[in-house]
């Protein structure tokens, strides 16, 4: 009798697919509170405000209406409509509604985008230290992720020079995130332009994530890349959302802008993936978009007094180093001055600190302050911390934080 030899169980795309590290921390955040711990959080990009009642009233209202039901896939007629007027009036662009694809989240979004353009081998050029999902994303549709490093000295921002030394025959995406998720960074109006227009002068797409666009401090100017030229828009896939801005993480509510084409091919995507995002749910995207909003300037103006109290404490501990950032609600101290120290845990086992891993594991078990390391964003030297949360918050964390370090040896 043969024997057959059975198929490997997983895909490897499945196998190669990372974690993502802030989840995974939050995770363990909410696993130690769970037994009783008092655990400081600073992991989760989520603002910790509820969603404007205004909004959640617009929700309500669909649900009592009975909508429902199945929308369009792309999203329905009313979302599309309030996001390509919030489009002109806010980033001076123009687009149809079938150049609007709503979906499940900005994430989603981006990776409908990679599914629709890349093909394998294709490369993206993905600054760092960027956003966990973006090379993996890119590796999910057999894409290869090029890696543009940048560091304290540039405000983690980069150049168009320094992009061009990265592009090659196979690029076809260029991944750009102002305000920037870990560090804040926010980048002038001429750096994006110069970007942007090598971009169009080689024909790479730009990936442009704006879902920062609202949280933008003193000193900081937001612009769109697509805004620039006829050419930089046809080149240029505008990502965003409402998770940040309008404090609804849980609605999952994202968006695409760009060409007729690419914006079709990833409507097909999510035709066969997810269908429509949630129906009701959208409703309360409309008026978000089209209500008052006082509520983002609100939570604008605390994120900003957080962050200059966060940057502070943070460049008031021995060894530890943060840039201020110009928009988000993130900061990214250096911390590796601290490695090769070394802690004794709780069995007695002396432990170094070799990496923003161990640095991240070394504060929650010992001081029970969640952060993230920074390796997952491409940034070993450095630890996230979220500044989403209440200034009491910060405090006590930086507080434990400022022992913990004075603890290594």
């Amino acid at each position: 009798m043969t024997t057959l030899t059975p198929h490997r169980k997983l895909s490897e795309r499945a196998i190669n697919a990372a974690p993502s590290p802030t989840l995974a921390i939050a995770a363990k955040a909410g696993a130690l509170k769970a037994q009783g711990l008092d655990v400081v959080s600073f992991s989760a990009g989520e603002p910790d405000f509820d969603t404007p009642s205004n909004i959640k009233d617009a929700a309500v209202s669909a649900l009592g209406k009975g909508d429902t039901k199945y929308t369009p896939s792309s999203g329905t007629v009313a979302l599309k409509n309030a996001i390509i007027a919030k489009l002109e009036r806010d980033n001076n662009l123009t687009y149809k509604p079938g150049e609007i694809l709503v979906s499940c989240g900005a994430k989603h979004s981006i990776y409908n985008l990679m599914q629709a353009i890349l093909d394998p081998a294709d490369e993206v050029v993905i600054p760092a230290p960027y956003w966990v999902s973006y090379p993996e994303q890119a590796k999910l549709a057999d894409g290869v992720p090029v890696i543009v490093n940048t560091t304290d000295a540039t405000g983690f921002l980069t150049t168009a020079a320094q992009i061009e030394k990265h592009l090659t025959s196979r690029t076809k995406l260029v991944v750009l995130n102002s305000p920037s998720n870990p560090t804040g960074g926010v980048y002038t109006l001429d750096a994006l332009r110069e970007i942007t227009e090598l971009c169009v002068s080689r024909g790479i797409y730009v990936m442009s994530d704006e879902i920062y666009e609202k949280i933008l401090y003193r000193g900081s100017q937001f612009v769109s890349p697509a805004s620039f030229s006829d050419d930089a828009k046809r080149l240029t896939i505008t990502i965003n959302g409402f998770s940040k801005a309008y404090s609804m993480t849980g609605w999952r509510l994202g968006y695409a802008a760009g060409d007729t084409e690419i914006i079709s091919a990833m409507s097909r995507i999510q035709d066969q993936s997810t269908s429509n995002p949630t129906s009701f749910a959208q409703a309360g995207a409309v008026e978000a978009l089209k209500g008052p909003q006082d509520a983002v300037e609100t939570m604008r103006q605390a994120f900003e007094e957080r962050r200059d109290r966060i940057v502070r404490l943070c460049n008031d501990i021995p060894g530890v180093t943060c840039l201020t950032p110009g928009g988000a609600f993130y900061v990214f101290p250096n911390v590796s001055s601290l490695y090769g120290k070394s802690w004794t845990d709780a069995d007695g086992k002396i432990r170094v600190v070799s990496g923003s891993d161990d640095m991240a594991e070394y504060l929650l078990t010992s001081k029970q302050v969640a952060v993230v390391p920074g390796s997952g964003f491409g940034a070993d030297d450095h630890i996230r911390l979220s500044y989403a949360t209440s200034m009491a918050n910060i405090e006590k964390g930086l507080t434990r934080i400022a022992e913990a370090v004075a603890t290594l040896r």
